[in-house]
């Protein structure tokens, strides 16, 4: 498998998305959860299948365009709100970047990385292991890139990215997934509870480190990608149930840009699962 995702990433983009789009759409026809899944948060949100429909195959192309990501050669990445980032760094606190599963959201970290490592230091991104053997190991290469260090979803991985902050540098973070339960708290999203991580919130509190947004746009016809990043439209509150309210809804705004490029088949609202963290 390892092999024939490297073989994978080295396909020509257009050839990976459009590939990517047809097994989105068989993913959509073949699995009757997947479409309950991806209709119900839609729905939540206040839209309707049709506004969505290219959002079904940008899942597909949003896997495979993974794998380039991952092991192929660098693509075009266009910036927009570059400078937010500067100015966060020279604060000195840290940044603390939080991406949704919007666009090719793989793509943020390593070009944030590349593009400030240098003069910063690594931006710390925390990932959670998966549970296929085969998949571990493909990730454990697949996020080694300059001046990107992925420490795993434990109690000394949190101290890691503690640390980075406190030294002036950058994490970065997937808030949108479902925690463990323990590591999170209910809050509103899409005007529903959902089992919300609140780390994001209590490393900006507990280093204030400066929170910024983040995504990846997929540009049309293989075109490459646009970063965007912003920061957060108020101060984040001193209060952690309106802190983690708050990323939540900043998260929204995110994917109201883009509705079309947002994972909507993912469990965003299934109860948490216990994990003792070690």
């Amino acid at each position: 498998m390892n092999f024939f995702i490297r073989w994978l990433s080295k396909l020509p983009l257009p050839w990976l998305q459009r590939i990517g789009v047809v097994l989105g759409w068989l993913t959509w026809w073949l699995s009757p959860r997947y479409r309950r899944q991806f209709l119900d948060q839609a729905q939540q949100a206040g839209y309707t299948l049709s506004q969505l429909r290219g959002a079904i195959g940008a899942a597909g192309a949003q896997a495979l365009e993974s794998f380039r990501v991952w092991f192929g050669a660098p693509m075009p990445v266009q910036w927009r709100g570059e400078q937010y980032i500067s100015q966060a760094y020279a604060r000195g606190k840290g940044v603390v970047f939080v991406t949704p599963h919007l666009g090719c959201f793989e793509i943020t970290a390593p070009t944030c990385a590349l593009r400030f490592g240098p003069d910063h230091g690594p931006l710390t991104v925390l990932y959670r292991p998966p549970r296929q053997a085969w998949l571990r190991d493909v990730l454990v290469h697949a996020r080694d890139k300059p001046f990107l260090k992925a420490v795993p979803a434990s109690m000394d991985g949190v101290r890691q990215l503690i640390k980075a902050l406190r030294r002036g540098q950058s994490v970065g973070l997937l808030p949108d997934q479902v925690p463990p339960q323990g590591m999170g708290m209910w809050s509103r999203m899409w005007g529903r509870p959902a089992y919300t991580m609140t780390l994001a919130a209590r490393l900006a509190m507990q280093t204030d480190a400066q929170i910024l947004l983040a995504w990846g746009e997929r540009l049309p016809r293989a075109q490459g990608y646009c970063l965007h990043i912003e920061p957060m439209a108020e101060k984040l509150s001193d209060d952690l149930e309106t802190a983690v309210l708050q990323i939540n809804l900043a998260l929204e705004g995110l994917i109201r840009q883009c509705p079309q490029q947002y994972l909507w088949g993912y469990a965003r609202f299934k109860q948490p699962r216990h994990e003792v963290l070690h």
